[in-house]
């Protein structure tokens, strides 16, 4: 089954270099072609070389909804925005395994509709356990400073329990 991500994930990750933990977990991304528009990969942007490198590869593949899913993407787009809405119609259009969704909304959303959801710190808790990232630490130090991810830092701090500081 497939994986569906939304802008930030894809995008995040790609301006700090680590957008082939995306392929190493899930083989193939798709995305819907409302994501494509905000990622704006044909533009001179932090990470859109490699968001683009990913799209000719074809390991991240954008997909437009049916017309089915397009009246829940219209519906969607009453709480959400863009990307958010046209991933989870996706999502379920396809009934995605996973789905990337890092927004608090869009989340809640996606849960309520009983999709399976992991956003870019599930990812990234996922390399460091499979042994991909040695280390979390400055990996989520360049996600804040270079990308502006903003984490919680009760969250950083439970994120970063148990690693070594060595």
């Amino acid at each position: 089954m497939p994986v569906v991500s939304n802008t930030s994930p894809i995008l995040n990750l790609a301006i700090i270099g680590k957008l082939d933990l995306l392929k190493l977990q899930f083989g193939k991304v798709l995305v819907p072609s409302e994501v494509i528009t905000e990622l704006k990969p044909q533009e001179q942007r932090p990470g859109s070389a490699a968001i683009q490198q990913a799209l000719d590869a074809g390991w991240i593949q954008s997909q437009s909804l049916d017309s089915a899913s397009l009246a829940t993407f219209t519906l969607l787009r009453q709480s959400l925005d863009l990307g958010e809405s046209a991933a989870i119609a996706l999502a379920l259009e396809v009934q995605a395994e996973l789905t990337l969704l890092d927004e608090k909304e869009g989340r809640k959303t996606a849960k309520s509709l009983g999709l399976t959801i992991t956003g870019i710190l599930g990812v990234l808790l996922k390399a460091r356990t499979t042994g991909v990232l040695p280390s979390l630490k400055p990996v989520l130090d360049d996600l804040t400073t270079t990308a502006g991810f903003r984490i919680a830092p009760a969250l950083r701090e439970k994120i970063l329990e148990g690693e070594s500081t060595s």
